[in-house]
């Protein structure tokens, strides 16, 4: 189900999984990786595990770019030539962290004020026996304002983060 779907269907719901719209989604996944691949993979190579499906540009998705600094985009490069940014790095600490503004307002839209986003915190922690614990964390819903209740929806639902760290794990070495 596309992104855009999701987020209709959840828009009138207070929150997946009886949580309130403010609380924090958290999920994890424990890959076969170093931390360092693992921070890799998901900052590096988010192209080859983000679902082409998942975007909110005007024109066909051809490749999702995370620029590697802090104050850096994460965008999809469409087909028309231009560029649909979603997401601003907010920290920038490989092989260990990575947080960005989630710029995608609950109309499905681009959002510029960084005032009126919310957040995202994922952490790459080595495990005793070699593998990475894959932490996401994504806060901050009421910054979204009206409708806040279904971005937390959408990101919380069976096709949200849990699905993408799935398929980041696949590319990262698998789940561990």
């Amino acid at each position: 189900m596309a992104a855009t779907e999701i987020l209709s269907r959840l828009s009138t719901e207070s929150g997946a999984q009886g949580h309130t719209a403010s609380e924090p989604v958290r999920k994890s996944v424990r890959v076969r990786a170093t931390p360092t691949k693992a921070f890799e993979v998901f900052a590096n190579g988010i192209d080859t595990w983000w679902p082409a499906t998942y975007h909110i540009g005007s024109s066909s998705p051809k490749k999702v770019v995370l620029e590697g600094r802090e104050g850096g985009s994460i965008y999809t490069k469409q087909e028309n030539g231009t560029d649909s940014p979603w997401a601003k790095v907010l920290s920038w600490e490989p092989p260990h962290r990575l947080i960005f503004a989630w710029q995608v307002s609950p109309q499905f839209q681009y959002e510029p004020d960084l005032a009126k986003t919310s957040k995202v915190e994922v952490s790459f922690t080595s495990v005793a026996d070699g593998t990475t614990e894959v932490t996401l964390e994504h806060s901050e819903f009421d910054r979204h304002g009206d409708g806040h209740e279904g971005v937390r929806a959408m990101v919380d639902a069976e096709d949200g983060w849990g699905t993408l760290l799935s398929l980041f794990a696949a590319k990262a070495g698998g789940k561990a």
